[in-house]
């Protein structure tokens, strides 16, 4: 299933409480604006709130972890580890065709990182009700990762930088198109056709990952079907998770537009030239370069160009790529 702009539909699991459902443990809800509006439109979502899913209420006494991984109410009278580890053991089977997962901070059930831990009991361990230290990680969380440890995961605070609510929403598409591929009956030719599309896409994340899918694809031929497919997903999904930064962006820039430069006028050339170097120096967004390429390339009718994911990784009404 596609959007209206043409992309696939990502599916997406979330803490339900960022949808606006009350289920917090004070009987509220964490909604997200950016989720349940812009987002909303272009994604299907999986709502997940793994407290209510082993029987709790809202509201409900306050979590927090231990130490020896537990996670127990604040006074230490129940001990929810066990029906939180086997909802684990049911539910995330069936979460293996999702494209990505938001998750709740600073839960003790769904937080990714940095949750304050307290003291197990142990002789060691400070006893005066303060964390030992914040280096925890939800159980449900923890849990996810270890199932599933190339899946694209972030927290609804982190989603408020510009720069790392691109980088996640960039992946969830492209696990989209890649979870769309793989569902069909598919041939070495295809698995050819996406790479293809992809390539300026990787080679702005990691060189080495634009090396190395391309290595796994030139032997598409050759391979197991299945061998290839676990292969090429996990390189594609490693390297699109390496962040690109602005010298990678101005590489990939340029491998662009020297596909099209033969068919621009000095005037057109020097305007894009101009574009991508004032993208380099911080004093444009990525929109204006990528902008004028995508216009050039569907104006000259190169279609190699016009069909690359990187000059359209998402919709563009999610307003990314805007901020320098």
């Amino acid at each position: 299933m596609t959007t209206p702009t043409g992309h696939p539909r990502p599916r997406l699991a979330v803490s339900s409480c960022l949808l606006g459902a009350p289920v917090r443990y004070n009987g509220g809800h964490s909604r997200n604006r950016f989720l349940t509006g812009m987002l909303s439109r272009h994604v299907d979502w999986v709502p997940v709130c793994p407290e209510m899913e082993i029987g709790l209420a809202a509201p409900r006494p306050a979590m927090r972890l231990r130490t020896d991984g537990h996670i127990v109410t604040k006074d230490g009278a129940s001990d929810h580890t066990a029906a939180m580890t086997a909802l684990a053991e049911r539910r995330l089977p069936d979460l293996g065709g999702i494209d990505g997962y938001i998750l709740k901070s600073r839960s003790p059930s769904c937080g990714l990182s940095n949750l304050p831990r307290y003291a197990a009991g142990g002789p060691d361990e400070r006893t005066d009700g303060q964390p030992v230290d914040r280096k925890g990680r939800g159980v449900f969380a923890a849990l996810l990762l270890d199932a599933y440890p190339d899946l694209p995961t972030e927290e609804d605070g982190r989603l408020n930088d510009p720069v790392l609510r691109e980088h996640f929403i960039e992946q969830v598409f492209a696990q989209a198109r890649l979870r769309e591929l793989f569902a069909g009956d598919w041939r070495p030719r295809d698995l050819v056709a996406f790479h293809s599309r992809h390539k300026f896409q990787l080679l702005a994340h990691a060189p080495d990952g634009y090396r190395e899918t391309g290595r796994i694809v030139a032997r598409a031929g050759e391979r197991p079907q299945d061998e290839l497919e676990r292969d090429y997903r996990h390189a594609f999904t490693a390297t699109l998770a390496i962040r690109a930064g602005r010298g990678r962006h101005t590489n990939a820039l340029h491998h662009i537009l020297g596909f099209i430069t033969g068919d621009l006028d000095p005037a057109r050339r020097h305007d894009i030239l101009t574009a991508i170097d004032s993208y380099r120096r911080g004093q444009a967004p990525l929109s204006v370069p990528i902008a004028l390429l995508r216009h050039h390339a569907k104006g000259e009718h190169l279609a190699y160009i016009a069909e690359q994911t990187y000059l359209a990784p998402f919709p563009d009404d999610l307003l990314l790529r805007h901020n320098l």
